[in-house]
């Protein structure tokens, strides 16, 4: 169910989640030594969280020293736009079944690097928003 807010209408769990299932780029913000660090990775769900490959690097890394995230997609069109942010906790995925489970995602690197390690978002807070897009009203 969504609720409006005027031209602003907040998307419901359900909402986010279809939202999220249909793109497959977003933004991973992490913060590591009092640094915020923001990285466009390729993505896919599946029950209800998200999952990327990365290779050894600063992204993983900071993930290491903090596994506490925020991850953001967004879209438009001529009439509306849209934004959906999932905060929550990134882990690293150790044991082979969970492995062989995310292989099976449509998830294959957009860029000709290998990436083996799979890292999976626990989301704690999901929410979105669909604005209505119009011109900006009369300012004075």
């Amino acid at each position: 169910m969504t609720i409006g807010l005027g031209p602003i209408t907040e998307l419901s769990a359900d909402e986010c989640w279809e939202a999220l299932g249909s793109r497959s780029l977003g933004r991973l913000a992490v913060t590591a030594a009092g640094t915020v660090d923001i990285f466009p990775v390729n993505y896919a769900t599946r029950d209800r969280m998200l999952y990327f490959r990365t290779a050894p690097g600063t992204k993983l890394l900071e993930l290491s020293i903090n596994d506490r995230v925020a991850f953001e997609i967004d879209g438009a069109t001529d009439e509306e736009a849209w934004s959906v942010v999932v905060k929550g906790r990134a882990e690293r995925l150790e044991l082979q079944s969970e492995i062989d489970a995310a292989d099976t995602l449509p998830l294959s690197p957009w860029l000709p690097t290998l990436k083996y390690r799979w890292v999976r978002i626990v989301p704690e807070e999901v929410s979105g928003r669909r604005f209505e897009r119009a011109p900006e009203p009369e300012r004075y």
